[in-house]
């Protein structure tokens, strides 16, 4: 069996610790593993990070230089380029654990799934508000839908490449900027038949920057969901129905805002709630056809 790790960056120096932490994977007997790293810098900056760091992993490293700020672009590069039973995902500021590739592989061969899902779990630094860390804001998991997962993400997932659902499917490059381009890939799968599998104990790490350590970063982030939800419901629904799907996620936003404002005196519950009101507006946003907010294909500074 052949697996293609996939990692996406741009400039980032916590290259070098993910593919550290790629090199200790434990890995199932009769499997071989290769890294493709997409560099999406205008220029080819990774390069020689890169090549400094094949002496260091045990496994196959195919360097590729897909220019420009634009994450569908370097995400397309890698399924492009893959050539293996299954293509698996982790981003370029996270931390595999041992187990991550092989809990994805087990979960994949006993569902069958077309795609596995793994969780996300955020490293705080010290500075981080305490409602934060204590409401655990910025770990990925995924969403139930009436006992199915629908749609999903690439920080912490692997693909089933020859599957009639994800067959010639690619990452939208309109959401290259904005985000939202894994969101609407798995959502058209789950569409195509394509059933999306959930392993718990496939963990990886995400340090959060203090840049993104802030109220404002979520805020901004749940409205661009909110927006990919939006516009995707709009796909479906014309006339009177995205009138009532505008009334709905209105409704929704005003309950969330007016939860809130009842819990002010607990930060956790207030923030959630908030959030999620900010959300549904991205939603009502999104059926009115805006454009998703661009959010990535630059570097993120910490607050001066």
């Amino acid at each position: 069996m052949k697996i293609d790790i996939a990692v996406c960056t741009y400039r980032r120096a916590e290259l070098d610790q993910t593919l550290l932490s790629l090199a200790v994977l434990s890995v199932p007997a009769g499997t071989l593993v290769r890294i493709i790293v997409a560099d999406n810098d205008v220029t080819p900056s990774a390069r020689n990070r890169v090549d400094a760091m094949r002496s260091a992993v045990p496994f196959e490293i195919t360097y590729v230089h897909c220019p420009a700020s634009n994450i569908s672009i370097a995400r397309n590069a890698c399924l492009d380029h893959a050539t293996g039973d299954f293509v698996a995902f982790i981003d370029d500021d996270e931390t595999a654990s041992e187990d991550w590739l092989a809990e994805l592989l087990v979960t994949a061969d006993t569902t069958g799934a077309a795609a596995v899902l793994g969780p996300v779990r955020a490293v705080y630094p010290n500075m981080a508000p305490a409602w934060m860390r204590r409401g655990d804001f910025h770990s990925t998991l995924p969403v139930w839908v009436s006992g199915e997962i629908r749609t999903g993400y690439t920080c912490n997932a692997l693909l089933r490449r020859n599957t009639p659902s994800l067959t010639g499917r690619r990452f939208n490059i309109a959401l290259g900027r904005s985000g939202g381009e894994d969101t609407e890939f798995f959502a058209h799968m789950h569409k195509a038949g394509g059933r999306i599998a959930y392993a718990e104990d496939a963990l990886v790490y995400e340090p959060v920057p203090s840049g993104r350590a802030t109220r404002a970063w979520l805020a901004k982030r749940r409205f661009r969901m909110g927006q990919t939800h939006g516009r995707m419901l709009l796909e479906s629904s014309a006339g009177l129905g995205r009138w009532k799907a505008i009334a709905l996620a209105g409704a929704k936003s005003a309950y969330c805002f007016a939860a809130a404002t009842l819990l002010a005196a607990f930060p956790v519950q207030r923030h959630r709630y908030g959030l999620r009101g900010i959300m549904h507006a991205g939603v009502v946003s999104g059926l009115f056809g805006v454009r998703e907010i661009e959010q990535y294909g630059s570097l993120e500074k910490a607050p001066q």
